[in-house]
């Protein structure tokens, strides 16, 4: 049937044919448009200014990108499209999928003591199950995807995962591809070497020397600006790149780098992995790590913002309780210089 048609096979259009018909058709009009105009809209055009407002205050942000921590929405408890999305999910696919790390000690790995299946451990593995417990009420209810640091963003873009908790610092090239929550880390790249390498830190001891990082780390990035800017030595080899920051140890331990450069959480847990090496000199950035998202998933990142404001406040079994589990043993048990400052949200009205 091509049109809705009139009893005994008359169209409407054959009804309304000649002046009459025009006539009666432009009543129909004005009805329809009438009945349009009176509808309830209220909640889409509120829907629509709360987004062109967030979407506002992002563009803005970005560029005028100073301090990418900040630029992250405000907590809300509430479910929205992408939430009610994930909760919707039946059987065994009603979980939570998230991008994480399998080879960063303490952080997200896989410990080959703990049974056969050698589940995942480590303080962004202890986050994850406190957003599954939050938004699906199961702490278990999480399938972990393993991706190396360069495919972190694309596994977002792609909607292969829901999110990615995996040492990812929140800087400004990173916030016009994903959108962040609320910095739940604080750290800085260091340098690492072995403990009779004459390598002294960030400086011009790095001179001839070779450096790993890790593909689309921001370690490989400060070294590229700095090295362009005269702040590193000319002659430092920074072409060793890996896919992920484990494998710049292993190229420490077998002589084919002299130092790796990385976020000094990550760092020191590596130098209790082998304790042939060290940190080399003080952290010379200041690097926050956030859960990344897609851009439009404004109900989640709100959600996680939320979820993490409830994090900091668990004095039992919250943010602290996990640094002292996995990482006072590597980090000091002074966690204060490790926790974020207080979070700020972007003002989008």
């Amino acid at each position: 049937m091509n049109g809705p048609e009139a009893r005994g096979g008359t169209t409407v259009r054959d009804a309304l044919r000649g002046w009459g018909g025009v006539t009666a058709m432009a009543v129909v009009c004005a009805l329809v448009a009438l009945v349009a105009l009176c509808l309830p809209l209220t909640t889409a055009t509120t829907a629509t200014q709360n987004t062109t407002a967030t979407q506002t205050a992002r563009t803005k942000a970005a560029e005028e990108c100073e301090a990418p921590e900040k630029q992250t929405l405000s907590p809300s408890s509430a479910d929205g499209d992408t939430i009610r999305a994930i909760k919707n999910r039946t059987g065994e696919k009603r979980k939570l999928i998230v991008g994480v790390d399998q080879n960063s000690y303490r952080w997200g790995y896989r410990n080959p003591n703990s049974g056969k299946t050698a589940e995942l451990e480590g303080f962004d593995i202890d986050l994850v199950h406190r957003i599954a417990k939050d938004i699906l009420g199961d702490p278990d209810a999480v399938q972990f995807k393993a991706i190396p640091t360069d495919q972190r963003i694309p596994a977002i873009q792609d909607g292969r995962v829901d999110m990615v908790v995996r040492t990812m610092t929140i800087n400004c090239d990173r916030i016009e591809d994903v959108a962040f929550s609320a910095p739940y880390f604080k750290t800085g790249q260091q340098v690492l070497a072995p403990k009779s390498s004459p390598v002294k830190g960030y400086d011009d001891t790095l001179a001839d020397r070779r450096i790993c990082t890790a593909a689309g780390s921001t370690a490989f990035a400060a070294l590229e600006a700095d090295r362009e800017d005269g702040k590193l030595p000319a002659s430092t080899d920074i072409s060793t790149t890996v896919p992920n920051q484990l494998d710049c140890l292993v190229r420490l331990q077998l002589g084919e780098v002299d130092a790796v450069v990385t976020d000094g959480a990550l760092a020191a847990s590596q130098a209790a992995q082998d304790p042939t090496v060290q940190l080399k000199g003080d952290a010379f950035t200041a690097e926050y790590y956030g859960v990344a998202m897609k851009k439009d998933a404004d109900d989640l990142v709100r959600r996680v913002n939320q979820i993490l404001v409830d994090y900091r406040k668990d004095t039992s079994n919250g943010w602290q309780a996990s640094y002292e589990k996995w990482l006072s043993a590597t980090l000091g048990k002074d966690a204060k210089k490790s926790e974020p400052p207080a979070p700020q949200y972007l003002r989008t009205t």
